[in-house]
Order: structure tokens, then C-alpha cells, then sequence
């Protein structure tokens, strides 16, 4: 039994190092040099080619790289009886926290316009701050740790989902109530699941529904975003400006019109990186797991998507 990695755009150098130092007689390949494949029972994923599990005619766990799934859930080539795990680490949730609460606040307190007055040499002190009220887009493990940090800042905060919740601190809507939680907000954090229903989730129509002036700040997937109705709703004045950490093509292309826009903000993918060093141990725990026919950690429902 052993594992393969299957990671085309990371370094798996790191992930070998942490996994043989709990386990050092588990038997590793690295794509594309992976010969022995009647061999892999287990595979790490991020970002694999499409179809190239059905080259291994013994698999029996795929685990994630990350927290999400949906880039393994969207390979139709694989097997629906596979189960799926994801990684759980609580410096991920540290991690998009601090950035979901850096962009609200540097909106909040106006860091732009704060930058380009500098460049002009300009002193002016009048409305120093901007009334903000939250809406969280997908209210899970992070966009709940999200909401609670922003209620300890005494920032107003409401929640969206696709589901019922009770006996939450703060206003939640789901369902048909989106346009209800949208007229009450002035910056969107998207923390949503990646789902068929979610996808393109973020496009003009919602847009026009917002709070005019409303900000966007996607840290989900790029996916749920419609990148050219985004621009579009800038244009018009409907958005005011986006932080987005997320795109449909990664590395975001050179000449992508988000570079030359002034009221977007990008970052590289960067709100919440998988540390290995958590990592591991959560993998080769399920590999002993799978080996002794035990109850895997971490699986994902494959019917709602996370």
C-alpha cells in the first residue's frame, strides 16, 4: 500500500519530509514520475490533471491538500464510492479570519483613499471613518470564526447560508431571503462552499440587488464569481471595490483586466495557506485508518459538496 501525491503546482518536497518523519515506511511517488500505480491505495490531490485517477486500479482514499474540495469533486471521471477527505487546521480558520477582518476594516477606515491622497500630498480629515454592516456569505467553521471576530470589533455582521439555522448571535438569512440580507449590508464576504448551486453565485443580477456602493471581498473560489460582471457593476457604481484573493485561472493572467483596475485589490491566493506540519499527521492518521478499516477522519459529504 502505498501513496501518491499528485500536485502539479506545489512542491510535494515538504509533504514528503513531515509525512516519513511519522511514518517513515510508507511508500511514496510524486506525479508525473508515478510507476508503480497497482501500488497507490492513496492519493493527495490539489489541482490534479482530470481523468488520471482511473490510472490507479487500487485507490481507496483520495484526501485533499486543503480545506476544499471542490477541485476534486469536479473530475466526473472519478469514482462516486471513493471517499473523500480534507484537511482540518485551525491556523487555516486563524488565517482567513485576519484577512476577512483586514479587508473590512481597511475599507472601514479607508486605506485607499487614505494612499492615493498621500501620492497627492493632500490633508484632508473629513469622514474619517465609513459605516460598515457585514454580510457573510456561507456561515461554516470559517465564516462563523469570521462573524465572531467582527461582533468582538462591535461591527454590525448578518449571515447567509442555504439552510436553517437556530440560535445564532446575529441576524441569518438563507433561501429566498437573499435580497432581504443584501439590502441590509455594505460589504460581502464570500466564504461559500463551492457547489453547482453556488457557482457564478456572485454576477450581475446579485450585484444589482446589493446596497449601491456595496464592497466585495472573495476569499472562497474563484468560481463563484463572474469576473466580467463584477467589472461591470463597478462601472456602473453599484460595487465600489473588491478585495479578491481568488480567480478563475491561476496564476491570474497578465493581461487580465483585474490588474489595471483601481478598485480592485489583489492578492495571490494567499488568505489561508495548508501548513504541512498540521497536515500531515491528519493523513497519515487516515492511511493507519484505512489500513486497520476504520472510521476516516475528515470526510466530506459528497451530496452537499463539503
Amino acid at each position: 500500500m502505498g501513496i501518491a501525491i499528485i500536485s502539479p503546482n506545489r512542491n510535494p518536497q515538504v509533504w514528503i519530509q513531515n509525512i516519513k518523519k511519522l511514518d517513515d515506511s510508507i511508500d511514496i511517488q510524486v506525479y508525473p514520475e508515478i510507476s508503480r500505480k497497482d501500488d497507490v491505495e492513496v492519493v493527495l490531490l490539489w489541482q490534479h490533471p482530470k481523468g488520471i485517477l482511473k490510472e490507479f486500479p487500487n485507490l481507496k482514499l483520495i484526501c485533499s491538500m486543503g480545506a476544499g474540495v471542490d477541485h476534486i469533486l469536479s473530475d466526473d471521471t472519478i469514482d462516486p464510492k471513493l471517499p473523500i477527505t480534507r484537511i482540518v487546521d485551525e491556523k487555516l480558520t486563524f488565517s482567513m479570519t485576519n484577512y476577512c477582518i483586514m479587508g473590512v476594516l481597511n475599507y472601514h477606515r479607508q486605506t485607499e483613499r487614505y494612499k492615493q491622497q498621500q501620492k497627492a500630498k493632500k490633508w484632508d480629515m473629513t469622514d474619517p471613518e465609513k459605516d460598515v454592516h457585514v454580510g457573510v456569505l456561507g456561515v461554516g467553521e470559517l465564516g462563523g470564526d469570521v462573524i465572531e471576530k467582527l461582533q468582538s470589533l462591535n461591527i454590525k455582521v448578518s449571515g447567509y447560508g442555504n439552510s436553517e439555522k437556530s440560535g445564532l448571535s446575529f441576524p441569518y438569512y438563507f433561501g429566498d431571503q437573499l435580497d432581504t440580507f443584501l439590502n441590509e449590508v455594505n460589504i460581502i464576504v464570500c466564504l461559500l462552499p463551492l457547489t453547482s448551486q453556488t457557482e457564478n453565485f456572485l454576477n450581475i443580477d446579485f450585484f444589482r440587488k446589493c446596497t449601491k456602493g456595496t464592497y466585495i471581498i472573495n476569499v472562497a473560489r474563484g468560481k463563484h464569481l463572474v469576473e466580467e460582471d463584477l467589472l461591470e457593476a463597478i462601472r456602473e457604481g453599484q460595487i465600489s471595490g473588491a478585495l479578491l484573493d481568488v480567480f478563475r485561472t491561476e496564476p491570474l493572467p497578465v493581461g487580465h483586466a483585474f490588474w489595471d483596475e483601481e478598485k480592485i485589490t489583489i492578492t495571490p491566493h494567499i488568505a489561508s495557506v495548508t501548513n504541512p506540519d498540521a497536515a500531515a499527521p491528519q493523513i497519515v492518521e487516515n492511511y493507519h485508518r484505512l489500513l486497520n478499516n476504520q472510521l476516516l477522519k475528515n470526510s466530506i459529504n459528497r451530496l452537499k459538496g463539503y
